[in-house]
């Protein structure tokens, strides 16, 4: 390689060390995960994940970001014109929990984060906590003006539908054993997303529908 040209970096390669980078940490913590072990399972070395991401702390946040920018993408894909907020709080509701069920290490990654009340945390408030609220709350005020929904409290319903779904897959590993089941198995699961689209059905709709 000429003197002063500067290596090209492979998306590829990024990738992988993302991949393993979100393993270590939501097992062991930004504080526990060694960057040697996150560089060895991604086929890399140390001076290359520092190449690609500077240090610990930013592959940290690098991690984050790409999971959140996955949950903003997925969970609020566009609505169709003329899309009844029924429709659009069902589909907000199946793709939230497809995101969460084929991406495990996101509570846990979370989960910790919100253990940590260092400042480092308030991005994630920022940037993507808070729009989450409050694109779910306008939803659902939009759904109580039209007449499809009872006339609840957003601010509130926010958190039931959000609680409901985040805490199963939170739980998961404790759940399992106190049902005696894996609670992450696809029938499981599907059985738990009918469940819950039943229950906002019924408790969120002022006409409940027959779910499919």
């Amino acid at each position: 390689m000429r003197a002063g040209r500067r290596k090209v970096k492979n998306p590829q390669t990024a990738r992988r060390i993302l991949a393993a980078a979100e393993e270590h940490f939501a097992a062991q913590g930004m504080a526990g995960a060694r960057t040697e072990e996150i560089a060895t399972a991604a086929h890399a070395n140390k001076a290359m994940l520092y190449y690609y991401f500077g240090d610990k702390q930013r592959l940290h946040r690098a991690v984050m970001e790409n999971l959140l920018r996955q949950l903003r993408n997925a969970a609020f894909a566009p609505a169709a014109a003329k899309t009844s907020s029924r429709d659009r709080l069902i589909g907000w509701v199946n793709r939230y929990f497809d995101f969460l069920a084929t991406h495990p290490n996101y509570p846990r990654l979370v989960q910790r984060e919100v253990m940590d009340t260092a400042p480092k945390f308030e991005w994630i408030v920022r940037e993507y906590f808070r729009p989450f609220h409050r694109r779910l709350r306008s939803l659902i005020e939009q759904g109580v003006a039209s007449g499809e929904f009872r006339k609840v409290d957003a601010h509130q319903t926010v958190f039931t539908v959000l609680g409901m779904t985040v805490f199963y897959f939170a739980s998961a590993p404790v759940m399992s054993r106190v049902s005696g089941r894996n609670v992450l198995s696809p029938q499981a699961l599907k059985e738990r997303k009918y469940a819950l689209l039943d229950f906002l059905d019924h408790g969120l709709m002022r006409t409940p529908t027959r779910l499919r």
